[in-house]
């Protein structure tokens, strides 16, 4: 029998992709990451209490004032539509894509990474918020609402004598809440489409940048509202946006390969469960693949490309010993 070919031997080994429907699959993998819904509830229980705590009053003196007469405006985005532009148009986009490819893997890490992300991000914009205690550009108004000033006449401080939920709310200007939330939820998204759509395949696709650069223009836009309403000054919005950015990026490689490599297009445990079905089954490796992970103690078990290398070796030492055996059978 001739000897296989070169390449027929380093042909790679590729098990064929399992479905991952949600109702197959969604159960198995949300026990699987049970830690970290865990998590998030702790996390969104630590965001509400430091929201509730009285921040550092900051020393603001008459002279400072002068910084702080802004007129004391609403917001042009309120709170809800940072939430719906920040967490609600990302899952109804997950959702989308899970209708379109059915992949359970992916909408449940594209949800947990989102939440992830934003959670985060709001824990420490809260905390930086209440630790710094800087006054608002339109503090002025916050603390002497009728605008009849009041200061102290040894030290210069201001004695406010307005309404205590809107001073509280006057010292917790940097970083900005509204642009960290929104660069959190929309960057997160903004790595989600570039993976999906293959961004970064040097195919010169300028469309394709277009896309994944909207989301992070919204949450621009949504920074600059806060300058233009006077509740924040421009290093407040520019300090959240990157606040946001950097969780944002971090919580999608946590969840997702980066979208330039080979297999940016899903999470990283759909590539295991691809690479390795038996993990998923909870089934014992065959003999075989026992004596070839052996052989190979230095090679990553979710490397295939070594498996037809290591069968190549053990046809090499099959043959040696049958012309072994051969030999001495002549020689008697």
């Amino acid at each position: 029998m001739p000897a296989p070919s070169a390449s027929a031997a380093a042909a790679p080994i590729r098990p064929g992709a399992p479905h991952a429907y949600l109702k197959t699959h969604g159960a198995k993998v949300a026990r699987r990451h049970m830690v970290d819904w865990i998590v998030l509830v702790l996390l969104a229980a630590v965001a509400v209490t430091l929201n509730s705590i009285e921040p550092f009053h900051r020393f603001v003196g008459k002279d400072m004032m002068v910084d702080l007469l802004y007129p004391l405006k609403g917001n042009t985005v309120p709170i809800w539509a940072v939430a719906v532009l920040a967490g609600i148009v990302p899952l109804l986009i997950f959702a989308a894509v899970y209708v379109r490819t059915r992949n359970a893997y992916d909408l449940h890490h594209a949800i947990l990474g989102l939440l992830f992300s934003v959670l985060i991000t709001a824990v420490v914009t809260e905390a930086i918020k209440n630790g710094v205690g800087r006054p608002r550009p339109d503090f002025y108004w916050r603390c002497f609402p009728d605008g009849v000033p009041n200061y102290n006449n040894f030290t210069g401080q201001v004695i406010c004598h307005g309404d205590a939920g809107v001073i509280k709310e006057g010292h917790k200007s940097f970083p900005s809440g509204h642009t960290s939330w929104s660069f959190a939820g929309l960057g997160f998204l903004s790595w989600y489409l570039a993976g999906k759509i293959r961004a970064f395949d040097r195919g010169g696709h300028i469309a394709k940048l277009c896309i994944i650069i909207l989301p992070l223009l919204l949450a621009a836009m949504v920074g600059v509202s806060r300058v233009d309403d006077y509740w924040h000054h421009w290093q407040d919005v520019f300090t959240g946006g990157i606040l946001g950015l950097v969780v944002a990026s971090f919580c999608y490689l946590q969840f997702f390969p980066s979208p330039s490599g080979e297999n940016g297009h899903w999470p990283h445990a759909f590539h295991h469960h691809i690479l390795n079905p038996e993990a998923e089954n909870h089934t014992q490796p065959t003999t075989t693949t026992t004596a070839i992970s052996e052989r190979n103690q230095s090679v990553s078990p979710h490397d295939l490309s070594i498996v037809p290398y290591a069968a190549a070796m053990e046809r090499r030492d099959t043959d040696g010993a049958l012309d072994y055996m051969e030999a001495g059978s002549r020689a008697r």
